[in-house]
């Protein structure tokens, strides 16, 4: 949690619930009442903010604490839940909440779900997952996630779903700084350099990026297919002539950015 860039009132949310179980926990080994567990959540914010990370890493510190016996992570959206015909929906969201049991299951734009109407098949979905909400509460963390607006109005359009998603995590966008070092800290891990050159004009397109703001910037996203890009120029120049030596091989350059 700490190693990601950004992020600080995310993290600050969730050393919260962890301090909130061992807190619980210690009450209830004291013999006192203890509240109980905050079990789902919705998380907002644009693409590429770390939604999915975050959950992934909260489900691995439920793990640790005791309150997910695998602690695992079930990544879906609506095609994963909705079938195109009567009575396969609940089939289908049954067999994708079977999979998450004792772990974490993660609805990503899980507004689309109530985007089709009253007929839709999504309200089905919803349905099915309220109840197994319900009857397994001790076993499952569900996590809906999307833009803000669109998951208030998700939330709001079923009272089923307000009294069971109280707890809105907000994903703040990267700053053109935090991209930056997000962008220096994936290609270390992968044993590149960039030359200052290459670093001041990698730090300018982030710049450009995130003026653009948070549904078109890409956030994270973007620094992920950004750096696809310019190891393809990278690649292109270092092998013209067919030979590399190690340090070409990891030394990014200002003409590798485009």
């Amino acid at each position: 949690l700490d190693a990601l860039v950004g992020l600080d009132s995310v993290k600050a949310e969730v050393r919260k619930l962890a301090e909130m179980v061992k807190f619980n926990a210690a009450r209830r080994h004291a013999g006192l009442p203890a509240d109980a567990l905050t079990s789902h959540f919705v998380f907002t914010g644009s693409p590429g903010t770390g939604k999915t990370t975050i959950a992934r890493l909260l489900a691995r510190i439920y793990r640790k604490l005791g309150v997910l016996k695998r602690g695992h992570l079930v990544e879906v959206d609506r095609s994963k839940l909705v079938a195109g015909y009567v009575g396969q929906t609940a089939i289908k969201t049954n067999a994708v909440i079977d999979a998450a049991m004792d772990g974490v299951l993660f609805i990503d734009e899980a507004y689309s779900l109530v985007l089709g109407g009253s007929s839709d098949f999504g309200r089905e979905a919803i349905a099915t997952l309220l109840k197994r909400m319900e009857d397994q509460r001790d076993r499952l963390v569900v996590i809906v996630a999307g833009y803000e607006d669109e998951m208030r109005r998700f939330v709001d359009s079923n009272p089923g779903l307000q009294s069971r998603f109280t707890k809105y995590i907000r994903f703040p966008d990267y700053s053109a700084e935090e991209m930056t070092r997000i962008f220096l800290s994936i290609l270390s891990s992968q044993n590149y350099s960039c030359s200052k050159a290459a670093a001041d004009a990698a730090r300018r397109q982030m710049e450009m990026a995130a003026a653009k703001g948070g549904r078109t910037s890409g956030n994270a996203r973007f620094v992920r297919n950004f750096i696809a890009s310019v190891k393809e120029r990278m690649a292109v120049r270092v092998m013209a002539d067919g030979v590399a030596t190690k340090g070409e091989l990891q030394r990014i350059e200002a003409e590798d950015i485009g």
